[in-house]
């Protein structure tokens, strides 16, 4: 499941049905560049709130959680493409990763992408009491950040003496 999945960019076959892709909206955006243009469409299966999904607990095994990562008011082509943070987007985000893990099968994965060009990944990481297993950042300035998180299950021997952390 992509939790936010604009016009799904990151995915090699856009229309994988083994996927349910999820966005709050449907559009097509034509951006403008020197060397021309580019339709980028915005086409989930649903429409749907990442910070309020409508699915069961434990759901899915595995969500992809790539959610906006530019504080803008205006509009512009990369907000266009990949929405913005507006309002509260601290907790939308918290209230985001806590989504993800509750429709998240014990023992699954969540994938999350963030792009620290506004906001450290280490930052945002403090939104969610889960931590990640590893990581990797890419892109020309290695700003794209790849995170993986497990979901382990509560009766596993190494979780069961654990203290959640509490907010």
């Amino acid at each position: 499941m992509d939790a936010c999945c604009g016009p799904k960019g990151m995915w090699f076959d856009k229309h994988n049905p083994l996927v349910l892709y999820m966005d709050n909206r449907r559009e097509t955006h034509v951006d403008t560049y020197p060397c021309g243009t580019k339709t980028n469409v915005i086409d989930p299966c649903m429409i749907g709130d990442f910070s309020n999904m409508p699915f069961i607990d434990e759901s899915f095994r595995m969500v992809v959680f790539d959610p906006p990562h530019i504080e803008q008011t205006g509009e512009s082509q990369i907000t266009k493409k990949y929405g913005s943070l507006r309002g509260d987007w601290r907790e939308m985000l918290r209230a985001g990763f806590a989504e993800c893990f509750r429709v998240l099968k014990p023992e699954g994965v969540l994938i999350f992408k963030w792009s620290d060009c506004q906001f450290p990944v280490k930052d945002i990481l403090l939104l969610t009491n889960m931590k990640p297993l590893f990581g990797h950042k890419s892109g020309k300035k290695m700003g794209t950040h790849w995170i993986v998180f497990w979901k382990p299950r509560i009766d596993t021997p190494a979780v069961r003496g654990r203290k959640r952390v509490k907010k």
